[in-house]
């Protein structure tokens, strides 16, 4: 049963991410333009599609809209809804979700549609393609298996103290 609590869990926090994504992109990839490389960004600018503060303070929104659900709702349930009790049992819990959460990320949104869809590509940046380029995707890769469980440390660590 927990087993499938999880995997619902983890989809719920796939969806949230596939949606804030959606809603970023939906006139257009120059709303997230402020997740590409600074190569991009500037291009962007220097075409005329938007500014440097524009760019700016949608990512700063974007970036509030992931994050404020990525630290509420894993804890919440977990510690709620799945009846995690303790470090260890919330920590391995909020762990898998966050890590699915990630690898959809990676491969789903990064792989597939920023890498083989035309969504998210900005007319008069091509030349700049693969907007994702490798040394930032080992660093995505990398950052998914070493921050995500740190975070979950941290969460399972405050909702330990707080319980």
């Amino acid at each position: 049963m927990l087993i499938m609590l999880l995997l619902v869990e983890s989809i719920v926090m796939c969806f949230v991410l596939l949606l804030v994504c959606a809603v970023g992109i939906a006139n257009g990839p120059v709303g997230l333009v402020g997740l590409y490389e600074a190569d991009v960004q500037q291009r962007v600018v220097e075409l005329g599609y938007t500014t440097k503060e524009k760019i700016r303070k949608r990512h700063s929104l974007m970036t509030a809209t992931l994050f404020v659900p990525v630290l509420i709702l894993p804890p919440v349930m977990v510690y709620f809804l799945n009846g995690a009790v303790g470090f260890w049992d919330g920590f391995w819990q909020m762990t898998v979700i966050l890590l699915t959460m990630n690898l959809f990320d990676r491969l789903f949104i990064d792989a597939y549609w920023v890498g083989c869809t035309k969504a998210w590509i900005i007319p008069g940046t091509e030349d700049l393609q693969p907007y994702i380029p490798k040394k930032v995707l080992i660093r995505k890769w990398v950052g998914t298996f070493i921050s995500f469980p740190v975070l979950a440390a941290i969460l399972a660590g405050v909702m330990t103290f707080l319980l």
